[in-house]
């Protein structure tokens, strides 16, 4: 592979996460993250929502430049397995991008050329958490990483520059609490708790899709608005009373029922319960780290605020992966929220250095 790949100095490197719900790209030249974008591609409305995406940004192939690849995007509901994802993506990959100059990340299987990656599906689905997690490990030495985005939560112990890893495939990862399925702005509240406190007394809440983690964000004044890239649950504004009158609907009530005082201290008790789920799996997947104390959790991803409350929590320093990874100044942020893409064009630049 390195023969194919290889070329005189450091190349230029577009990194791909290709999503369910987002595409995220990074740019790396010279070694470097100079520039990292998200955008919003509902995968579950077909593969042409990435294909516009793609196109909107303009030429996708040049002379010296490689795209390097890593996904989640098999696990929608377009496809009717995660092979057949991996497989239609990779065919799709092929379209846009042509063999030359493409690599595609296989995770424990390292980089490999789309022809290799179609024998390799297990090791490719939803391998991004690895990237991320391999490369921190390899800068950091050893701690945890946590990477939060809109939907889920990973969470990766490293020890020695070594990723210590008990699953890999999502069920796996489901079951070792190296994989918590909650992000900060996506999910539905009712997937964080059953019950909430509402005027002293315990609620239960109504199962339906009435509000989600960005109204949380909102409310709390934690959220980044550009990380919030889908409509609200009721497609009504996305302001401060707008989320209010989203949550009230979830314990059966009007906005106008209790103070603005109160259901901030709601949207509070749901944002520590969700944190409380991230860091039960936290504890369970840092055991590796018994013996590092003080090693550090390095995060990344738009649930950024969650992650150093976690850390804080944890009694361990934080660590900012867009700080922690060779990055332009002004693209550090961006490069944090998109960590996969930028993970993966860092490593393919150590690869095609090698």
């Amino acid at each position: 592979m390195k023969s194919r790949f290889a070329s005189k100095g450091k190349p230029l490197i577009t990194g791909w996460d290709v999503g369910g719900a987002h595409l995220k790209m990074a740019l790396c030249r010279n070694g470097e993250i100079v520039s990292a974008k998200i955008f919003k591609t509902p995968l579950w409305l077909g593969i042409d929502q990435v294909r516009e995406a793609l196109h909107a940004l303009g030429p996708l192939q040049a002379d010296g430049t490689f795209n390097v690849f890593t996904m989640t995007g098999e696990l929608s509901d377009t496809f009717t397995s995660r092979d057949a994802g991996v497989a239609s993506l990779l065919d799709f990959i092929g379209e846009e991008f042509g063999d030359d100059n493409t690599l595609i990340y296989a995770g424990r299987g390292g980089f490999c050329d789309i022809a290799t990656a179609h024998g390799l599906g297990g090791d490719i689905a939803s391998a991004n958490w690895h990237a991320t997690a391999s490369l921190s490990a390899k800068l950091a030495d050893t701690g945890l990483f946590v990477d939060m985005g809109s939907t889920t939560t990973d969470i990766l112990a490293f020890m020695n520059g070594d990723l210590i890893h008990r699953g890999y495939s999502d069920a796996e990862r489901l079951l070792t609490g190296e994989l918590v399925y909650t992000g900060f702005a996506r999910s539905a509240l009712i997937g964080i708790a059953a019950l909430v406190p509402v005027g002293g007394h315990m609620t239960p809440l109504m199962n339906e899709y009435f509000a989600n983690t960005a109204d949380l964000g909102r409310i709390l004044g934690t959220l980044d608005e550009a990380d919030d890239k889908y409509p609200s649950a009721d497609r009504q504004p996305k302001t401060l009373a707008g989320s209010i009158q989203r949550l009230a609907r979830m314990v059966g009530r009007d906005s106008s029922d209790l103070k603005e005082a109160e259901w901030i201290d709601i949207a509070r008790w749901f944002s520590e319960h969700q944190l409380r789920m991230i860091h039960d799996g936290a504890i369970r997947v840092s055991r590796d780290l018994a013996s590092a104390a003080d090693a550090p959790i390095v995060g990344a991803g738009i649930g950024r605020p969650q992650i150093r409350q976690l850390a804080k929590r944890m009694d361990r320093p934080y660590v900012d992966f867009g700080t922690l990874i060779p990055a332009a100044s002004g693209a550090r942020d961006d490069a944090s929220k998109a960590a996969p893409a930028a993970a993966v064009a860092l490593l393919a630049s150590m690869h095609l250095q090698g």
